[in-house]
């Protein structure tokens, strides 16, 4: 019968509560989630043979990449190099969405791959040692962490890793690596002092397993060791030679002090936190997260680019808040161009407030980034009969003056909000517009995009000429051939979360309960097409013509989410937790509407069989 629940597999985990429906009364506790079982026929629709099909093609392309540019070690096939124009966080990011991928039901295959790739390149640039940069002297990476380095590239070099446990969290490698990349920021490697928790900051914008650099940068620093440039290779920022490297990073000299980015470094307490449920990373990261807010709210709405060690308002940049390396004044000369460019990065740390968002569900951290969306817009300015909006902040004023509003984060505002008027903000966005029902040809022109991805990609990496002696670590990243940014959107009612290290945010996930594993179970695919406050609608849909699935549905990507009841052809049936699950007949599927509470459980990474419930 469609829709019937019936008694799950024993021992899953104590749910705690008792369900009637259809006259089928079950008077005992459940020890495992309540179950669904489909048998309505549906010919699979274009939507669902194309998300198979991207899982698919994604998985066997990444298995062609990385068989072209890694070795056997897992080391990738280039030339190691600190700094930022090439180092050790490129080398990882040629894996990036790889975890993404299997987490969504791709092959195990791809799992392998990643972790193989990301065990030889902690080996790979621990041993690449640098001759002018003295703090990477003795290796690149010291406790198989970046020694000192700022988190906009911490932060893509961790991309990876930090997605990890939606598929692995029981690997012990990576539960160890967890809880000492944390200590690295709660001060529990005396070599590695980063964080000051008189006056929480993070005390240098250059950080790592080295501790802080307390010194003003050099182009050195940025720039990494001399190198021959012009004919042997194409750097990312257009430069035909070391002294045009130099050049690009002379001015990037105040780093001292805490910077918005830093809030990047958020992501390993809360994987710490997700991993033990231990309160110490918990409170860490939110007093961290307060005390921004605190500064922003000082600065009139507007969080600060620099922290003095004494804890003041642009304490380490004569007293300007705008000032410092990636700040809201920081323009400086491209070599490259040949013109002045602007470089503020205090976006990146929206990072740290949605992290506290998925801890608490308080809406005050999404408060703060919004009012300084606001305030940044209430600065335009009419130029040339054209209202026109700032993005960056000097001596003289507001400039870089802009048609478009400043709008920086707004979409994570509107997706984890649910708020009328952010999500008006967004209306014209494609995704935002197919779930407020009026884009309805959205989930398979952007399955097609993707899939085209895959194929544009893979098509230039086997055009791709370069020896290894002849290509740096970020050179192959522009035929990395994952695409699932309309995956997350469609399967999981998600946010992509980026190349920055960040975590994942999302209405639902699954579990394939019978292999045991992360993702849809072979044959599966899912469209979520409705997301409100407190709802979200999902169509499942086995294609397997010949056999049955199933699946485990888990509210939230960390299950931060409950579901408070489910309904399937009109009749709901109230749950109280954080999973159920669904058999699918061959061929058959249904829409489930779900009514929810976010943010009503501690988020962990643990599976739906690994766990006992929790609640706020």
């Amino acid at each position: 019968m469609n829709g019937l629940f019936r008694r799950a597999i024993p021992s899953l985990y104590a749910c705690g509560f008792l369900v009637t429906w259809l006259g089928i009364c079950l008077t005992e506790v459940y020890s495992a989630p309540p179950e669904i079982r489909i048998e309505t026929p549906v010919t699979p629709p274009v939507w669902a043979l194309l998300e198979r099909e991207l899982l698919k093609t994604n998985a066997t392309a990444c298995e062609e990449f990385f068989a072209k540019y890694f070795d056997e070690r897992g080391f990738l096939l280039c030339v190691e190099r600190w700094g930022g124009d090439d180092g050790p966080d490129d080398a990882m990011e040629n894996c990036n969405d790889w975890p993404l991928i299997h987490a969504l039901g791709g092959s195990d295959r791809v799992l392998a791959m990643y972790k193989h790739a990301w065990e030889g390149h902690l080996r790979q640039y621990t041993l690449a040692k640098t001759t002018e940069v003295p703090f990477a002297r003795d290796g690149m990476y010291y406790k198989e962490f970046p020694v000192t380095m700022d988190w906009l590239h911490n932060g893509e070099g961790l991309t990876v890793f930090n997605l990890q446990g939606l598929s692995d969290p029981d690997d012990p490698a990576f539960q160890k690596r967890v809880r000492r990349f944390a200590g690295f920021y709660l001060n529990e490697d005396p070599g590695a002092l980063n964080y000051d928790p008189q006056h929480k900051i993070i005390r240098s914008m250059f950080n790592g397993s080295r501790g802080p650099l307390l010194r003003k940068a050099t182009g050195v620093d940025w720039a990494g060791d001399p190198i021959e440039v012009k004919g042997r290779f194409r750097l990312g920022h257009g430069e035909d030679s070391y002294e045009a490297m130099l050049l690009h990073f002379k001015d990037y000299n105040d780093i001292i002090g805490d910077h918005p980015q830093n809030l990047l470094a958020t992501s390993l307490p809360l994987n710490a936190y997700l991993l033990t449920h231990e309160d110490k990373y918990r409170q860490w990261l939110l007093d961290y997260l307060d005390a921004w807010c605190e500064r922003a709210a000082a600065n009139q709405g507007v969080l600060p680019s620099n922290i003095g060690l004494d804890g003041t308002i642009g304490g380490a940049t004569d007293g300007k808040w705008y000032g410092g390396v990636y700040g809201w004044g920081f323009t400086v000369f491209d070599p490259g161009s040949g013109k002045p460019a602007n470089r503020n990065t205090v976006n990146l740390g929206i990072v740290g407030f949605l992290n506290a968002y998925l801890l608490t569900g308080d809406l005050k951290y999404l408060d703060v980034w919004r009012r300084q969306i606001d305030t940044i817009n209430s600065h335009a300015r009419v130029i040339d009969g054209k209202k026109q909006y700032p993005r960056m902040f000097g001596d003289q004023g507001w400039y870089d003056f802009q048609p478009a509003p400043y709008d920086q984060g707004i979409a994570e505002i509107a997706y984890l909000s649910q708020r009328p008027e952010d999500l008006e903000r967004v209306a014209g966005a494609p995704w935002f517009s197919y779930l407020a029902g009026k884009n309805p040809g959205y989930p398979e022109a952007a399955l097609r995009r993707d899939l085209e991805g895959v194929r544009s990609r893979v098509r230039a990496m086997r055009e791709d000429l370069t020896t290894p002696d002849t290509r740096l670590s970020d050179d192959p990243m522009q035929y990395n051939p994952a695409s699932v940014e309309s995956l997350v959107q469609l399967m999981l009612g998600g946010i992509h979360p980026g190349h920055r290290g960040s975590v994942l945010h999302s209405r639902l996930r699954y579990f394939d309960p019978v292999a045991r594993r992360a993702g849809l179970p072979e044959g599966v695919a899912a469209l979520v097409d409705s997301l409100g406050a407190n709802t979200a609608a999902v169509t499942l849909v086995n294609t397997n013509q010949l056999e049955s699935r199933t699946v485990a549905v888990q509210a939230g990507a960390y299950a931060e989410h409950r579901f408070e009841s489910v309904s399937v052809a009109g009749t709901a049936v109230p749950l109280g937790d954080s999973t159920f699950q669904v058999t699918l007949a061959p061929g058959c599927g249904a829409r489930l509407e779900c009514a929810m509470r976010r943010y009503a459980q501690p988020p962990t990474m643990s599976f739906p069989w690994n766990r006992n419930s929790l609640s706020r």
